[in-house]
């Protein structure tokens, strides 16, 4: 299992609620920085891996107190075949993360799509995207510190 996440990496979000808390900060490893979104839900984070495709084992999310996404729905693209309702992603598992300001770590591990579509995590993905249906923070505001997606390519 390995870091699938660096600098690099495409990572497109819902909104932010200035630049000193932007997006960029998801991966930088450093705990001083954070992305923060705008009031309102859902919330996303959309990350993506253009030269290849991975299997996802774990997420780890510390959140700030009081602006934790409480209900996290993960999902990947739906099959061509059946992307014609205008939602083009379909749950794979939802994670319930705490409101408390340490690191928490969500297997995803055996996790498969809903619907009946017959796609796994395990064949592979190019997109995962991790909507915050609930936040902890009465404006819905979403506060994170730290993203890390363990796994491996295929």
């Amino acid at each position: 299992m390995s870091l699938l996440l660096t600098p690099d990496t495409p990572i497109k979000v819902s909104s932010t609620l200035d630049k000193s808390v932007g997006k960029k900060h998801l991966v930088d490893n450093n705990p001083e920085t954070c992305w923060t979104s705008q009031q309102g839900l859902p919330q996303y984070v959309q990350i993506a891996f253009p030269d290849c495709r991975v299997v996802p084992e774990s997420v780890h999310l510390t959140f700030q107190g009081g602006f934790v996404g409480t209900r996290c729905a993960v999902k990947v693209p739906r099959l061509a075949a059946s992307a014609g309702d205008g939602d083009n992603w379909q749950l794979v598992t939802r994670i319930f993360p705490e409101d408390v300001n340490r690191r928490q770590e969500f297997s995803l591990l055996n996790s498969s799509t809903e619907s009946g579509a017959g796609a796994t995590l395990d064949d592979g993905i190019d997109k995962v995207r991790l909507e915050f249906e609930e936040s902890s923070d009465f404006f819905g505001r979403i506060t994170l510190y730290d993203l890390k997606l363990y796994g491996r390519t295929v």
